[in-house]
């Protein structure tokens, strides 16, 4: 169909298409992020100094200075500064007790201390005393029964001899019934070892032998070791004694250690001299087996008060011998005991290393050994004893009490220094 448009018009253009918003958006951003990236590299230091940063300081102030700068290390908070006081004070006390302790408790030797210090030492031939419930051999205890037991010693030398009692009574004391059924002592040996022979002891109360009463319903029996198959056995012996009250069995048990060997013997008379400002008493002793001897003596003054226990402690050859317990000049001193002097109750033993039992013993003189003439007291030294290792801890301990109170002083200059227990007051 012919067109009704004329060859020579031109066609109309079509309106262009607007653009879509998410598209406008996005150009947007763009846009946005060139300008920042565009204002970084201008701020960017390109080689060019930068300005210096002025900072706003407070204006100086005007007037007199009262107060400087505090510094938190130079003033402690005043609990604090209590608290480092009171730690001062209390480690210049513990220096000061320290110091003194020492000195006060080394001022003599150790072979003469006085009696106070040692005063389980002073009676060592006391019986051994006790009482405890009835322990019944089935087992468990009656405590309605009490058994009182005692035995007169507990180390035995060679020939030495031992003595056991015993006796039962209610709660209120009263002595009760009682009947020894049996008692037996035996040697306790180890696995390995061959048992030894068990040795009958009699108990009686007849008033005779270790019985100093009759009929008081104490029982007594001795063992003597040395007189029985139990001779050369060398340790602990135990004595089983079974006994019937009110119709109960029940059982006690006694031990001593013994020692068969004699690795001493005393010779001679002791006599008493004063050396070097202090009281020697000399003691002869054959030595059979060389060693380390231990001997104890004790010291009464003539009122019977005890005033010291004397030990001698050294390594002596076979022969003849001389020990010497020494009674310290100051200790006599300071001591003032009634003149005059008594040694008494003198033992001793040859330590054993590495066995069991670990010694010898020495047959004991018991009882008075030696009466001293009565010296004048100035003829003992009031000087302390002194030593090498004394001098040595003595030292130490000071230079610890000059150090903690220098510390203190340092500290508050103004403050006294805690008072010593043993030096004279100083600042």
């Amino acid at each position: 169909m012919p067109s009704s448009r004329n060859r020579n018009d031109k066609p109309k253009r079509r309106p262009a298409a607007a653009p879509k918003p998410h598209l406008r958006r996005l150009a947007l951003a763009a846009a946005a992020v060139a300008v920042i990236g565009l204002l970084v590299w201008s701020a960017m230091d390109h080689g060019a100094p930068a300005p210096a940063a002025t900072v706003a300081q407070a204006p100086a102030p005007r007037g007199p200075q009262f107060f400087g700068q505090v510094q938190a290390t130079d003033l402690p908070l005043p609990d604090d500064r209590n608290n480092r006081r009171r730690q001062l004070v209390e480690n210049v006390q513990l220096a000061d007790h320290t110091y003194c302790s020492y000195r006060t408790s080394s001022q003599y030797p150790v072979g003469s201390r006085p009696m106070t210090d040692n005063p389980d030492q002073n009676r060592p031939n006391d019986p051994v005393a006790s009482t405890n419930p009835m322990r019944l051999d089935s087992g468990g205890a009656d405590t309605g029964v009490q058994l009182q037991t005692s035995q007169s010693r507990v180390y035995m030398a060679s020939g030495e001899s031992v003595a056991f009692s015993l006796r039962a009574v209610d709660a209120d004391g009263k002595t009760l019934p009682l009947v020894i059924t049996r008692a037996l002592a035996q040697g306790i040996t180890y696995a390995g070892t061959r048992q030894t022979p068990q040795v009958s002891i009699p108990f009686a109360d007849d008033g005779t032998g270790a019985d100093p009463v009759p009929n008081d319903g104490a029982f007594a029996g001795v063992l003597a070791p040395a007189q029985s198959g139990l001779a050369a056995f060398n340790g602990t012996i135990r004595t089983e004694v079974r006994y019937n009250v009110g119709g109960k069995t029940g059982v006690v048990q006694f031990d001593v250690i013994y020692t068969p060997e004699l690795p001493a013997v005393w010779t001679g008379a002791p006599r008493e001299a004063v050396e070097e400002g202090s009281l020697v008493f000399h003691l002869p002793l054959d030595v059979r087996m060389p060693g380390r001897y231990i001997v104890n003596g004790r010291v009464d003054d003539a009122r019977g008060h005890a005033v010291a226990l004397l030990t001698f402690n050294e390594v002596l050859g076979p022969g003849p011998n001389d020990i010497k317990l020494t009674m310290f000049g100051k200790l006599l001193r300071d001591q003032t005991p009634a003149a005059p002097l008594t040694l008494r109750d003198v033992d001793g033993y040859l330590l054993k290393e590495n066995t069991d039992p670990d010694r010898a013993l020495v047959p004991r003189l018991q009882g008075k050994v030696l009466t001293a003439a009565s010296h004048s007291p100035k003829s003992y030294s009031d000087d302390e004893w002194q030593s090498e290792e004394r001098s040595r801890y003595l030292t130490e301990f000071g230079k610890d009490l000059r150090e903690a109170r220098a510390r203190l002083a340092a500290f508050d200059p103004a403050a006294p220094l805690p008072p010593s227990e043993c030096m004279p007051a100083t600042r």
